[in-house]
């Protein structure tokens, strides 16, 4: 029986003992033979170079010697009886000799490597490269980088590929296109990227500056932003409540007047919101726009704000007439740390001590010298290590307010204290509004609802008020009335919210939250006070907050002396947290604080604070008012008390639930914890 022997590297036909060897360059030799017996591959004589043949013809000496004949040459007729040749293969195909006679040729897989040319009929080969390790000598880890290198090479050397192939019909289509419709979208794994081609009008924008001088809290200042910002121009805007040194700047440019705001392009005065808006309806503005800054800005325009310069003629800071003592006796007194009430007090100094002191350096009586050392104290120069006096004679202990406990971790403090002269509280208090008014009408949206923390961290309006809230370190309290009270604290929390917000960042979760409300300190008239402290110390008349379990002021502690004699529930709808659930973050003035917080409950109440379900007899309420329930009336009167503080809808909805006689849920929300930016 005939048989079929496959090998890659060559192939034989052997037919009636005559060995024929079959030539082409890619073809998969085959050995046949009449004979029942097989040539394996190992008994294959067959050179190998590459895993493919060198040789074009090949002698096998397992096989019966008999004549070679090169198939180019087969003239020969095969043997009609010549036997069927067994094969498992589809690709079998025959071939036809001389008109009658029939070689079987099997095809071989499309996965076998294919034999070489002989040399000198084939291109050149290849240029050797170097041969990397088996994959079974390779360290799996190196192993791994290289595929995972290879894979993200292949990726971005398609993705590159495909940007070469679609980048002259993206060309083309923008050809086509009119300006203002001239956009290219590209799309990458997890990026967006929109490209918008500018139209004339824009490029020829651009190519001046449009600047205006604006003041904190002005309507007619807040419209020509908003009008700037909705037609996507770039301003520059110089707040002379912030740059208080540019007012002088804007008389001059202005003919002697200082009323704001004053637009300019480039150096030429276009005018204010009278203007702004006659050219507005007229149609003529953007044909304005184009004539004034068809150039570039020259230097005679209005400078830019520059970050990290103060005011150069800032006025002259006043020294205490007290700095001078302090200063000697700083350097001269004996600090130590006592044990005192079964405690140690650090840093502290007796009065006998103080008094010794002095009377030899100013060469005066005792009597004196006591009165100098109250005067110290009532300044916040000093302060009794437990709050019991001012200033006595004797074995009673005092130290200087930078030794005081917590006063060093207090976020406006550095390195010592503010020694000048101090400023009155009330004129402390509106620059620090003015500041921060500037600060929300720059980088917060126009409803105060969302804040950009991260802007205004990098703001030259906020180095300024980091450096004024040093001012803050002495200041005298106790001269505020009750309205300068109310709005300079309202102030001050919702102050030291934004800046705990961007110092230490926005609390996570339980613990988080007590560091932010009760470790962010500031200085202020002599003493630390967090933002919880203010709130339910100062403005609550010191009452536990929720969940806790002590009064922020002890008995005997000063600061509770500035705590407000009756609370206001209004207070809880301006005061601002930072967060999404929270009443929105303004400021508020002496003169108009009750009015401002009337309307600040009922923006609070109208934007979610408060919602009515008839159908459920359903009233849901914030949670505010569940936490801080003491502060307001009884909780069966609450629905009644807030009806004057809803809009009409609202109240109306409230007050048919309460006049039909049926019962009324109250659902409290869930409080978003979330930031507000």
């Amino acid at each position: 029986m005939e048989t079929v022997t496959e090998t890659n590297l060559s192939l034989q036909e052997k037919v009636n003992g005559n060995v024929v060897v079959v030539e082409g360059g890619g073809d998969i030799f085959k050995r046949f033979t009449s004979e029942k017996s097989s040539v394996s591959d190992d008994s294959s004589p067959i050179s190998k170079s590459n895993g493919h043949a060198e040789n074009a013809a090949v002698f096998d000496n397992n096989i019966k010697d008999g004549p070679v004949i090169s198939a180019p040459e087969q003239k020969s007729k095969v043997e009609d009886s010549m036997k069927e040749i067994p094969s498992d293969s589809e690709a079998v195909n025959s071939k036809k000799i001389n008109g009658g006679d029939y070689v079987r040729i099997v095809i071989p897989h499309s996965l076998l490597p294919k034999p070489e040319a002989p040399p000198g009929l084939s291109s050149p080969p290849p240029p050797q490269r170097s041969i990397s390790l088996p994959d079974e000598n390779k360290p799996w880890i190196g192993y791994y980088l290289r595929e995972r290198s290879n894979s993200f090479s292949a990726a971005i050397a398609k993705k590159i590929s495909s940007f070469k192939e679609n980048n002259d019909k993206d060309l083309s289509l923008l050809s086509v296109m009119k300006p203002e419709e001239a956009v290219t979208q590209i799309n990458i794994s997890g990026m967006k990227v929109i490209v918008k081609m500018k139209s004339e009008s824009e490029r020829e924008a651009v190519k001046g500056r449009i600047s205006f001088f604006s003041r904190s809290n002005c309507r007619d200042c807040t419209a020509v932003r908003t009008f700037f910002r909705q037609k996507g121009l770039r301003f520059v805007e110089i707040n002379i409540d912030v740059y208080r040194e540019r007012e002088k700047e804007l008389i001059e440019r202005s003919g002697g007047s200082s009323q704001v705001p004053q637009i300019f392009f480039n150096d030429k005065l276009f005018g204010g919101l009278v203007a702004l808006n006659s050219l507005r309806n007229s149609g003529g503005f953007d044909q304005r726009l184009r004539e004034m800054l068809g150039r570039k800005c020259s230097s005679d325009a209005p400078a830019a704000p520059v970050y990290g310069f103060d005011d150069q003629d800032q006025e002259e800071e006043k020294k205490d007439e007290m700095v001078d003592i302090i200063k000697f006796l700083r350097q001269r007194l004996p600090i130590q740390d006592r044990l005192m009430k079964m405690k140690i007090v650090k840093n502290c100094f007796s009065g006998s001590e103080m008094v010794e002191v002095l009377i030899q350096h100013l060469d005066c009586g005792r009597k004196k010298v006591i009165e100098i050392g109250k005067q110290l104290s009532k300044k916040h120069f000093i302060h009794h290590v437990f709050g019991e006096n001012e200033f006595e004679d004797g074995n009673n202990f005092y130290f200087f307010l930078e030794h005081e406990p917590n006063i060093q971790s207090c976020y406006n403090f550095r390195i010592s204290t503010n020694d000048n002269e101090p400023k009155a509280a009330v004129l402390v208090g509106q620059r620090l509004v003015k500041i921060m008014s500037a600060i929300l009408e720059s980088y917060a949206s126009n409803d105060r609802s969302h804040v950009d923390y991260g802007s205004i961290t990098r703001s030259e309006e906020f180095r300024r008020y980091v450096n004024l809230a040093q001012d803050l370190h002495r200041v005298n309290l106790h001269v505020l009335t009750a309205d300068e009270k109310l709005a300079f604290f309202l102030n001050l929390h919702n102050a030291m919210v934004i800046h705990a917000t961007i110092r230490i960042g926005h609390p996570e979760g339980v613990m988080d939250r007590k560091a932010f409300f009760s470790d962010f300190q500031y200085l202020v008239g002599g003493y630390a006070y967090s933002i919880n402290t203010i709130k339910n110390g100062i403005l609550r008349n010191n009452r536990r907050g929720p969940y806790s379990l002590v009064k922020p002021f002890a008995n005997g502690d000063r600061r509770h002396q500035l705590a407000a004699e009756k609370v206001n529930p209004l207070i809880h709808f301006g005061l601002c947290n930072g967060t999404k659930s929270s009443p929105r973050v303004r400021f508020f003035t002496p003169q108009g604080v009750e009015a401002e917080l009337r309307s600040a409950a009922r923006e609070f109440f109208q934007n979610g604070g408060m919602d009515v379900n008839l159908e459920k007899r359903t009233v849901y309420l914030s949670r505010i008012i569940k936490w801080f329930n003491a502060d307001f009336v009884q909780e069966k009167q609450i629905l009644k008390w807030m009806i004057s503080y809803l809009d009409a809808t609202k109240a109306g909805l409230l007050t048919h639930l309460m006049d039909d006689g049926g019962p009324i849920n109250t659902v409290y929300q869930n409080y978003d914890w979330s930031p507000n930016c």
